[in-house]
């Protein structure tokens, strides 16, 4: 335990005398700070292109009850990103309310809960201010971001931060499918409910992220904006969903056995735990503890390598696995189904 007595407190460093007369006066023309600039930049630059969302859901006995949210402005003809959870349900409507004034009627186009992003539309209305989006891959821990939303229906709130961290997994499960969001991006910066769905942005004004979650007290979490995510949003506007390959196995992370690990070259592969009865894997045979180490002529080291090339261009085509099963190299060929949510 810390006792009183072990501190030091700063008043009591030994120093050069303190001059104890009035502080001197703080004037409103003073220049900003280099980080007051950099947070006031990114908050003029982007406040118009983040709307506050009210979300109208239909529950049991024909009430309607209200959420909310936050959406980003992505293209000048209306179209947003937002939280696939923030809209999900939403069958009572969506309004969405910029900083100007304005109010627009939005539809949801496409969600995709196993990533936790959705795209909405406009529904009447134009000459909107989209947003920059960035590339999350060129952060670095310790990098200034700013998260704008509207936390507690309070409009366009500004709160900045550093990233924390890059590269946390965010758990996400739609019914009975469950996926590994990859690269989320963790920061310091406030977010609280109804920032879900907003913009995390670099010090630029590019958005880096959309705000998904609060994992505690300094730990807001943000699906990140990257190549990956990208193709998730041309699919959701052309499209409205993303159709993902299904094999039908639960699988963890495993240590190759060594003489393997020297023939491969690699220390890790992908265990089988579980077969669904009758699906692709099971019909191909596989088993459990079966080691998945290769899936369609592409190496397999981590849990997240096999779900990456679970995508929509696998579903009805034969793909070869390379398995081991009780120390001997086997391969088998199975079809893909489409992952249903």
């Amino acid at each position: 335990m810390i006792r009183v007595t072990d501190l030091t407190f700063i008043d009591a460093l030994p120093g050069p005398e303190r001059d104890d007369g009035p502080p001197p006066e703080a004037h409103d023309d003073e220049p900003l700070d280099a980080y007051s600039r950099a947070v006031t930049g990114v908050a003029e630059r982007l406040g118009p292109s983040v709307a506050n969302l009210r979300v109208s859901r239909r529950v049991r006995g024909g009430r309607v009850v209200a959420g909310g949210g936050s959406g980003v402005v992505v293209t000048p003809d209306g179209f947003l990103l937002t939280s696939a959870h923030v809209v999900a349900a939403a069958d009572g409507g969506i309004r969405a309310s910029f900083v100007d004034g304005r109010e627009c009627v939005i539809s949801v186009v496409g969600t995709d809960p196993l990533s936790d992003l959705a795209v909405l539309r406009v529904v009447e209305g134009s000459d909107l201010v989209p947003a920059e989006l960035g590339d999350a891959e060129r952060l670095r821990v310790g990098q200034l971001v700013v998260a704008i939303g509207n936390p507690h229906g309070f409009e366009s709130s500004v709160t900045a931060g550093v990233v924390s961290h890059l590269g946390r997994s965010l758990p996400v499960r739609a019914r009975s499918a469950s996926r590994i969001v990859e690269n989320v991006i963790q920061t310091d910066a406030a977010l609280n409910p109804g920032n879900s769905g907003g913009a995390l942005a670099d010090g630029q004004g590019r958005v880096v992220g959309i705000n998904t979650a609060v994992a505690g007290v300094g730990l807001g979490l943000a699906v990140p904006i990257n190549a990956a995510t990208r193709k998730i949003i041309a699919v959701l506007m052309t499209d409205g969903r993303v159709r993902r390959s299904y094999l039908g196995i639960a699988f963890g992370p495993r240590p190759l056995p060594p003489r393997l690990a020297r023939a491969l070259g690699r220390e890790q592969c992908v265990e089988v735990v579980e077969v669904v009865e009758g699906s692709p894997a099971a019909m191909a045979g596989v088993r459990p503890e079966d080691l998945v180490v290769e899936l369609d002529g592409v190496p397999v080291e981590r849990v997240d390598d096999l779900q990456r090339l679970m995508v929509g261009e696998l579903i009805g085509r034969s793909v070869k696995v390379a398995l081991v099963r009780e120390g001997r190299a086997l391969a088998v060929e199975l079809v893909p189904v489409e992952l249903e949510i």
